[in-house]
């Protein structure tokens, strides 16, 4: 603390030791001369361990180069600005572990000499936000529904997603200049006051109803509206979920032809709505489980890890980050399956064939398999397949087998086999996936390939209900097949056939 003894204040310390805030001063050599507690505790060094040691002792080596020019400009120009703006900047800890850092300069000279000080801030908890905020804009903005979220007062749209823009032909800077009144020709301004006051006054927490929307060119659609209350902020706001229910609506019209043909074609479509409904709410409340456990495990080991201060708890610290890791993978796994479903909708999928060993694929698969068996459990491997070459979409092949051996390790229970077995038919190469598991009810396994689906007896393990029909929808693509047979409390044999060609042995 010579640097500070230099300035000849006893304030001066006391304030520096009790900034919350990292400091570190350097001097014209890129030294470190002084560092606060505060800064100390953040970067895991003790107090007067950093005194005299380079700058670049607290920067990853991968920018070691840059950051020291950006230095020495910034100590030619002698103007306070915060540093990196416009870039990310990073921190070393001394155990090796790089953090995001937030770091404003301010120079000054004391005895003639020019130093810079660095008020230095971990921003990591910051950044995990953004991901997570950028990951859920990005679901809202890519539904395929329309999205609106308006203000309580004035009714004025704050945002709009891009189903919406596109189906009302505005722009979004155009739509903040509406009101949902301004969309719905058959409602005025009082009117849909009064829809929304049982909203209002706590009454209702959701209201559905159906109404007509009208584009800016004046053509008009039917929809039918889920809308909710809803916080932003500090701001009171209404969140509605629009579904243009054109082909319906035509549907129905047509089943108007004879009377018999109507009731019976009725009858079916709402069948079918209600089982629409009842996914759409398993789905609903199966994405916020998928969502929220994994967040709460992450803020839990974040919490944890910060705890671990010392050197000795590295292996400790290292554990939390694992689960960190891990379940951002599971959360960023969710995110690619919703994306998936989006560019085979599209037709944006492209396929790349090429011709390798089959058991390369089986390898792998298994090999990341073992990492999720519980306690007694086993995958015997299939027998001869070192000599099958396979002339196909090799990543498409290792997606779809991992989906279906990771759900019969999932499903199963301890002290279980799953067994592998693959036979070469004239012109389609068979594999099966079997285990001894909770199995299938027979009066759900019509829906086990809908998306979303998810068995009842299912529904305390974690999964999307999405892998299954990803899987069908590429395999089917690629000319192959997938089918299965299942007994409740027995097991389930999910089979898949992938065509021969005469490039494959």
């Amino acid at each position: 603390m010579h640097f500070l003894k230099d300035l000849g204040t006893n304030i001066f310390e006391t304030i520096f030791d009790s900034v919350s805030e990292g400091i570190i001063v350097v001097n014209k050599q890129q030294q470190i001369v002084a560092a606060n507690p505060s800064a100390n505790d953040m970067f895991g060094y003790s107090k007067n361990e950093l005194l005299g040691q380079p700058l670049n002792r607290l920067v990853p080596n991968k920018y070691h180069g840059v950051h020291g020019d950006h230095v020495n400009q910034f100590m030619k120009q002698s103007d306070k600005r915060q540093m990196g703006k416009g870039r990310d900047l990073y921190g070393v800890r001394k155990n090796g572990e790089t953090f995001p850092v937030e770091a404003g300069l301010s120079p000054f000279n004391v005895n003639g000499e020019t130093f810079v000080m660095a008020l230095v801030i971990d921003i990591t908890d910051r950044k995990k936000a953004e991901m997570e905020l950028i990951h859920w804009s990005r679901i809202f903005d890519e539904s395929l529904n329309e999205i609106y979220i308006f203000e309580d007062d004035s009714l004025r749209f704050m945002n709009v997603n891009r189903g919406a823009q596109k189906n009302l032909g505005y722009t979004l800077d155009e739509l903040k200049l509406l009101t949902p009144v301004d969309i719905k020709p058959a409602f005025d301004h009082e009117l849909f006051k009064k829809l929304l006051e049982p909203l209002k006054s706590g009454h209702s927490e959701k209201l559905k109803f159906e109404t007509v929307h009208e584009r800016k060119d004046r053509s008009t659609y039917p929809v039918e509206v889920h809308l909710q209350r809803s916080i932003l902020g500090d701001q009171e706001v209404y969140i509605a979920i629009v579904l243009d229910i054109t082909e319906q609506k035509n549907y129905t019209k047509n089943l108007e032809n004879t009377v018999e043909e109507r009731t019976q074609q009725l009858t079916e479509a709402l069948a079918k709505e209600r089982e629409l409904g009842e996914l759409k709410t398993k789905f609903l409340s199966l994405v916020s489980h998928e969502f929220k456990t994994p967040l709460s495990g992450i803020l839990t080991s974040a919490t944890l890890a910060g705890k671990y201060t010392e050197s000795d708890q590295q292996e400790k610290r290292n554990k939390h980050l694992r689960t960190i890791q891990s379940k951002v993978k599971y959360l960023n796994n969710i995110i690619n399956d919703f994306l998936s479903i989006e560019r085979l909708e599209s037709g944006k999928v492209t396929y790349k064939y090429s011709t390798f060993p089959l058991s390369k694929v089986v390898n792998e698969v298994v090999y990341d398999a073992n990492m999720l068996l519980k306690d007694g459990q086993r995958i015997n491997y299939p027998q001869d397949i070192d000599d099958i070459l396979v002339h196909f979409d090799e990543k498409i092949l290792e997606l779809v087998l991992a989906n279906l051996i990771n759900n019969a390790v999932k499903y199963s229970p301890e002290n279980t086999e799953i067994d592998i077995q693959i036979v070469r038919q004239k012109k389609y190469l068979k594999m099966q996936v079997i285990d001894r598991g909770m199995g299938i009810p027979q009066k759900e396994q019509k829906f086990v390939f809908d998306r979303y689906f998810r068995a009842e007896n299912a529904l305390l393990n974690q999964g999307t209900g999405i892998g299954l029909n990803i899987a069908k929808s590429h395999l089917e693509n690629l000319g192959g097949a997938i089918t299965f047979k299942s007994s409740e409390e027995k097991g389930s044999t999910f089979q898949i056939k992938i065509p021969l060609t005469d490039k494959q042995t």
